[in-house]
């Protein structure tokens, strides 16, 4: 099976020698996990960013069925950002694998072992202005593999996903002391 490889290029142009060697590395994704359909490359340059080893942004994010992995680096070369987000994949990846068919032993959710507090945000800031839109396929899991999910994609502090065993949306985040919360949507 191929992987379905898609490049985005933002504030830079894609030559030839980049395209070619971003898509015969991101071609080799699938010997590390099967079931890979999807790899999108994000490719930027912050022409704004602070530093000059932040202008070059690079993420990449892998899918198939039942799973989405990402990974983002930065730095002053296209090339070598690009090289550090697929070694951080690969970690993911490898984590993913080892980790996916462990359960937790105590029976519990995880919305059961944690105390849930959750503090709305303040709302001093006139106006708030949405500067980055994404959009994703809701797949339908449990919290121990949202918790996981979370993880693997570098979204630690909060992920938004389709819970299995109540037939709704739910936000799992991370609170301060280094446990979760989990919020149960309900339409009222």
């Amino acid at each position: 099976m191929t992987i379905q490889i898609d490049i985005k290029a933002r504030e830079m142009e894609v030559n030839d020698r980049l395209n070619d060697y971003v898509v015969s590395k991101a071609e080799k994704l699938e010997r590390y996990l099967d079931g890979i359909t999807k790899a999108t490359i994000e490719l930027t340059y912050v022409k704004s960013a602070r530093q000059v080893s932040d202008r070059q942004n690079v993420e990449i994010t892998v899918s198939g069925k039942g799973f989405v992995l990402r990974s983002e680096e930065r730095s002053d070369d296209i090339y070598v950002a690009f090289d550090s987000a697929l070694e951080k994949l690969h970690r993911r990846i490898e984590k993913f694998k080892g980790k996916r068919n462990r359960k937790r032993g105590d029976g519990l959710t995880v919305a059961e072992s944690v105390y849930e507090s959750f503090e709305p945000m303040d709302e001093e800031a006139e106006e708030p202005v949405i500067i980055r839109r994404k959009k994703f396929t809701l797949i339908p899991m449990d919290e121990y593999e949202a918790i996981l999910q979370g993880d693997l994609t570098g979204h630690e502090d909060f992920f938004v996903f389709y819970n299995m065993n109540t037939d709704s949306v739910n936000v799992l985040y991370k609170r301060r002391d280094g446990n979760y919360g989990l919020i149960e949507t309900e339409i009222g």
